[in-house]
Formats: C-alpha cells, sequence, structure tokens
C-alpha cells in the first residue's frame, strides 16, 4: 500500500522558504502531510499549510514528486503563494520560520531539504526516491 501526502514551498520576497519543524520528532520539514481520501489534491494542500502555519496559500506549480522507497509515502510538493502572513503554530509545530536556502539545507535531512531547494528551480518537476533521509541514486531506464 501506499500513501499519497502533499506538501507547500513558500517562498518569501528575499528568497526565504517557510519550514516548520515538527512537534512529534523535532525534525525541519516543509508544511503537509497525508490527504484525506475524499480531498482534492489542492485543497489538501491548503489544508495542510493552513493546520501547520496559519498562512492562507494558493497553490501554484508542482515542483517535485518524491516516493519514501522504505513506508510507501508518495510526496506532492507544490510552489505556493501565501495570501496571508500571519504565522502561528499548532498542535503539529513546535516553530513555523523562514528559512534562506543554506538553512534549509542546514537543518533538513537531505530527503526533506531537496522538496524545498527543488521548488526554487523553474524546470520540469523533479522526481526524486529516498530512504526517510537521504536521497537515492536514480536507477537508468533500459534503452
Amino acid at each position: 500500500m501506499h500513501s499519497v501526502s502533499v506538501a507547500g514551498a513558500i517562498v518569501d520576497t528575499d528568497g526565504r522558504i517557510l519550514a516548520i519543524q515538527r512537534a512529534d520528532n523535532g525534525h525541519w520539514e516543509p508544511p503537509g502531510g497525508v490527504l484525506e481520501l475524499d480531498e482534492d489534491i489542492e485543497a489538501g494542500v491548503r489544508r495542510e499549510i493552513f493546520e501547520e502555519t496559519g498562512l492562507s496559500v494558493h497553490v501554484d506549480t508542482l515542483t517535485g514528486v518524491y516516493k519514501n522507497i522504505k513506508q510507501g509515502i508518495v510526496a506532492l510538493v507544490f510552489r505556493c503563494v501565501p495570501k496571508t502572513r500571519e504565522l502561528r503554530l499548532s498542535e503539529e509545530t513546535t516553530a513555523v520560520e523562514w528559512l534562506t536556502p543554506d538553512e534549509v539545507a542546514g537543518r533538513m535531512s537531505p530527503a526533506y531539504a531537496c522538496r524545498l531547494l527543488d521548488a526554487l528551480d523553474t524546470g520540469p518537476p523533479r522526481v526524486r526516491a529516498h530512504d526517510g533521509h537521504d536521497l537515492l541514486a536514480a536507477v537508468p531506464l533500459d534503452p
């Protein structure tokens, strides 16, 4: 079985990216979570971001698809534009901060940092696999 999660890459006018620190494990990650069974993808992105950060957002562009090979979770990450500015904590977050790309790389495991850093690129969505912490090398397709 697979589950599908969604996350938002929200970039401010200074090029900083919004990140949360999870209350359950202390890890820094993009705001997001598992889609509900009857939920539209974009509605899930908006709900998860609002629940974890207090921000209302416009969901813009798909920037990446990421699979946790060990847990069978497929994550869809979307670049989002904030419609509000006031941040707040929730039961799921102990911190919500705007981070520079260097801070993202320093605070997050590679499997999560790449989701936000990939969203800074303007190219096609990235497709990556990871083990929950580290990225896994892509397997080339047979010609």
